[in-house]
């Protein structure tokens, strides 16, 4: 091991994507890189772990600083298993992505990607997810790496506060259209679901599930709007769910 530092790299879309490819190109020269990437796509995993089934981890590549793994889990098990069995230790940083789709709004609590991160941020790790607009598997990462190098380099450099994770999103636009990163808060969104009612040849009904994204949003200040405009996203996520402002209220009542 060098005295570099050591970077964790993984993703949800599996490590064929073109996604995590562009993200390694990125990280590369910065660090010490370990891949550790679902064997297979497990967008919408979320934060799911893997108990009824043995895990694999399968090394795919080895050269001086960089290393690169497989695992038939979970984007949060790919984690966990970097963290106590291929590196042994915590990285110094973890960078998720880039993900083929956005993540912002209410698509971070469906999100492998962003599970991935919130495992690193758990740990006490610096970590950041990194998303593009475009769910395509063909989709063109190249305008986006200038930008995912240098917020890396910086947070490198600077870390993060304890507790608090990164939630960026890219717009798919050419470079020169893109207007510059601004730190934002989660858009209020829904999906509303339906489901595609099918019949397979034995007569037994099965359903694909399909959707439409819902903003509920009319301000300037959210991801949802920042990436619509032109503008990269970043929202800085925290681990503790508590509703603060309703404690009170509910002492009050209870």
């Amino acid at each position: 091991m060098t005295g570099k530092p050591l970077i964790l790299v993984t993703n949800d879309d599996s490590l064929s994507a073109k996604g995590i490819r562009a993200l390694i190109d990125c990280v590369r020269p910065l660090g010490h890189v370990v891949v550790v990437a679902p064997d297979r796509p497990q967008s919408g995993t979320a934060h799911a772990v893997t108990i009824a089934h043995p895990l694999r981890l399968e090394q795919i590549h080895r050269e001086i600083d960089y290393d690169e793994y497989t695992c038939n889990g979970t984007p949060a098990d790919c984690v966990k298993l970097a963290f106590k069995i291929v590196l042994k230790r915590r990285p110094d940083f973890l960078f998720s992505g880039i993900n083929h789709g956005t993540n912002a709004s209410i698509n971070i609590i469906y999100s492998g990607t962003m599970a991935a991160v919130l495992e690193g941020a758990l740990a006490g790790v610096p970590s950041v997810g990194f998303s593009l607009n475009n769910y395509s598997m063909n989709a063109d990462f190249r305008p986006s790496m200038s930008f995912v190098r240098a917020i890396a380099s910086e947070i490198i450099r600077g870390g993060l506060p304890e507790g608090i994770c990164l939630n960026v999103n890219i717009p798919d636009v050419a470079e020169s259209m893109i207007k510059g990163i601004r730190v934002c808060r989660q858009a209020k969104g829904t999906w509303q679901e339906d489901f595609d009612e099918r019949e397979d040849p034995h007569g037994r009904k099965y359903y694909w599930m399909k959707g439409v994204y819902v903003s509920m949003e009319h301000g300037d200040d959210s991801d949802q709007w920042a990436v619509e405009n032109n503008y990269i996203a970043m929202v800085p996520v925290q681990l503790d769910f508590t509703a603060n402002p309703s404690i009170k209220t509910l002492k009050n009542r209870f």
